[in-house]
């Protein structure tokens, strides 16, 4: 690799750093902990990981102390894109160790354009993701939880133009790796849900509604009656082929 390849990378690292103080930096050329994600995510969640690997060819690693103690807990690999001497060194992967115990706990893969892919979170710690983040065209676009630490997804939530819309819930626990069938769908507006369906029989399909009108600013035209009587409303395919857009019986939504 040619002498271009350090220079550019500190350049690099100083334009994406996320510490508001200084940061040790280390070169390393040895792979970093490999994140595990939750069953039920989508397929492309082993070869995103690879992203992390600092010993394939064309690989620069930096890590950061950003605690103060002398111990790095940020870690990111960077792909060397062109020929000398116009290399540039693009970020693909940032893994960062909240809480200093030595195990990442945010894993943040990014396409060879730097844009973000995919982000999975430890958010208590315990050594498993159990929240997944995904991204397109570098805008999020689906969040997926392990809520009851089971190793599989349960809740997920849709955004549309960076904002939270829909957030569905499997709280019967029906769901497989590569089913998804939720049982709850909360609808919101400006960060509030404004409506809300429930399976109460698991057949699939809402049996109650229940609804914040006074704060809803649309009307809820084409929608379920209380009864559970539906207008089979259209789905949308998601990842392994289930179905992310809601119940048959929630109405029409916004166009993607």
């Amino acid at each position: 690799m040619t002498r271009a390849i350090p220079i550019l990378c500190a350049l690099a690292l100083a334009m994406t750093s996320c510490s508001g103080g200084t940061a040790t930096e280390r070169d390393r050329r040895t792979a970093g902990p490999r994140s595990r994600a939750m069953a039920g995510t989508s397929p492309g969640t082993q070869n995103d990981r690879g992203r992390c690997d600092a010993t394939a060819e064309g690989r620069e690693v930096s890590e950061y102390d950003t605690s103060g103690d002398d111990r790095p807990d940020v870690r990111k690999v960077f792909l060397a894109v062109g020929q000398s001497p116009m290399i540039r060194l693009v970020l693909i992967c940032r893994e960062a160790d909240l809480n200093g115990d030595g195990t990442k706990d945010v894993v943040r893969y990014y396409n060879d354009e730097g844009r973000p892919l995919r982000e999975e979170v430890d958010r208590d710690f315990d050594g498993q993701m159990d929240q997944v983040t995904y991204f397109e065209d570098g805008r999020i676009v689906r969040t997926e939880v392990d809520s009851n630490r089971d190793g599989r997804v349960d809740t997920k939530v849709f955004y549309e133009q960076g904002r939270a819309i829909r957030t569905e819930r499997d709280m019967s626990g029906h769901s497989t790796p590569t089913s998804w069938h939720p049982d709850r769908w909360e609808y919101l507006e400006d960060g509030r849900m404004v409506r809300m369906g429930s399976d109460i029989d698991g057949d699939g399909r809402v049996d109650r509604w229940d609804r914040d009108s006074a704060h809803a600013s649309t009307p809820d035209v084409g929608v379920a009656p209380d009864d559970g009587e539906g207008t089979g409303g259209e789905a949308e395919a998601t990842d392994g082929g289930a179905a992310d857009a809601g119940p048959p019986d929630a109405g029409p939504r916004r166009a993607r």
